[in-house]
């Protein structure tokens, strides 16, 4: 069986953004029998990017791998990493998901709850292109440091 065409370019700049490589680390935390030894980037990132064609592969019903769920799990830790790193404060994410692939993604900071997200279809997360994942992690970020600026002693708890 041929192996399916990366849709990351190794050359592509939002790679060498400060999430893109938090989330390298992540992915490579996860990775315990060493399958990651030797990859760029782009292709341990690679699976995140859902394409049309990718999309239109995976069921419209369906339940998530543990695969798929540590890539969940990775991308809610690298938010969480980077928020810690702004705030100076702990930040932890909590994923909670049924084995359809329901559930909730929210990190906490102290006492303080910074992002709630509802996830539904988890089969089939994803982001349709590298860029689009990085603004998403962005928007949570900037949300969330700003929760944690609006309310310093909740978080400090």
């Amino acid at each position: 069986m041929a192996e399916m065409a990366l849709a990351i370019e190794d050359r592509d700049p939002v790679l060498g953004t400060e999430f893109m490589q938090e989330m390298v680390k992540q992915m490579r935390a996860l990775d315990t029998y060493d399958t990651y030894e030797g990859w760029s980037a782009a292709k341990i990132l690679d699976p995140f990017v859902m394409t049309k064609e990718r999309k239109a592969q995976i069921p419209v019903v369906g339940d998530p791998d543990e695969i798929t769920m540590a890539r969940v799990k990775a991308f809610y830790n690298a938010i969480s990493s980077l928020i810690e790193k702004e705030c100076k404060l702990m930040a932890v994410p909590m994923v909670n998901l049924s084995h359809e692939g329901f559930g909730r993604a929210i990190i906490t900071v102290g006492k303080l709850l910074v992002m709630d997200k509802t996830l539904r279809d988890v089969h089939r997360f994803g982001f349709a292109t590298l860029g689009k994942m990085k603004d998403e992690a962005d928007k949570i970020l900037s949300v969330a440091l700003t929760v944690v600026g609006e309310h310093p002693d909740v978080a400090g708890m």
